[in-house]
């Protein structure tokens, strides 16, 4: 896959996306209009699945959608608030700092610059990229392990690390896709192209993808399930 056809793919996963559940961060942010909200399901996200971040989310809000509210809760009640997200107890503790540092360090405001982003604990690449996208509508690129496994299975990319995928697809990817691309890919890799049973025999843009071509001719239910 290359950029002669990019452009024909995410316009249709644009519109295969309305079929399918939405990532979870992107539901916040549409609720809370405010990178704050953003940030914290961005960290209780990792490592859980969305159906968990979606009910600790909810009800941590509750309690604190700011940072002035949330550094006023224990570690203890936040931990019991958001449990059973993966690491609950460390993300308890670091949801806590991150609040103090914000409200100490940037009068209240999530920072909207990635380097600022990185300095907070617990955010690596992928939640700063997709703090600036999703919450300041900035360009970046959010690679997870969808997006990783994605664009290496199209062939738009050959990498062995999201970190690498990303400084590839900031290189290759045209800029304008930049902000939406972790979005589509994300929902098509949750509902259609997962790790395993892809069901590639109804994918919409399997006729561009480098390894439904390379597995088409193979007797491999991988491709079917």
């Amino acid at each position: 896959m290359n950029n002669n056809n990019i452009k024909q793919v995410l316009k249709i996963l644009s519109l295969e996306k309305k079929k399918w559940k939405v990532p979870i961060v992107g539901k916040i942010q549409d609720e809370f209009k405010d990178p704050f909200p953003v940030l914290i399901s961005c960290i209780l996200s990792l490592r859980t699945r969305d159906s968990v971040t979606a009910r600790a989310s909810k009800n941590l809000f509750a309690l604190a959608n700011t940072p002035k509210k949330m550094q006023m809760l224990s570690p203890e009640k936040i931990r019991k608030t958001i449990y059973p997200v993966g690491f609950y107890r460390k993300k308890a503790k670091t949801i806590k700092t991150i609040s103090k540092i914000i409200m100490n360090e940037y009068d209240g405001l999530v920072p909207d610059e990635i380097d600022e982003l990185l300095k907070l604990p617990g955010v690596g690449r992928k939640t700063a990229n997709l703090v600036v996208t999703v919450a300041y509508n900035k360009s970046g690129i959010c690679v997870d392990t969808h997006v990783h496994r994605i664009t290496n299975r199209w062939g738009y990319v050959n990498t062995r690390s999201p970190f690498e995928t990303e400084m590839m697809l900031r290189r290759k990817l045209p800029k304008n896709y930049w902000i939406s691309f972790n979005d589509l890919l994300v929902t098509f890799g949750q509902n259609q192209c997962k790790p395993v049973s892809p069901n590639c025999r109804i994918c919409k843009i399997s006729k561009y993808c480098e390894f439904y071509k390379k597995n088409l001719d193979k007797s491999n239910d991988f491709l079917y399930k």
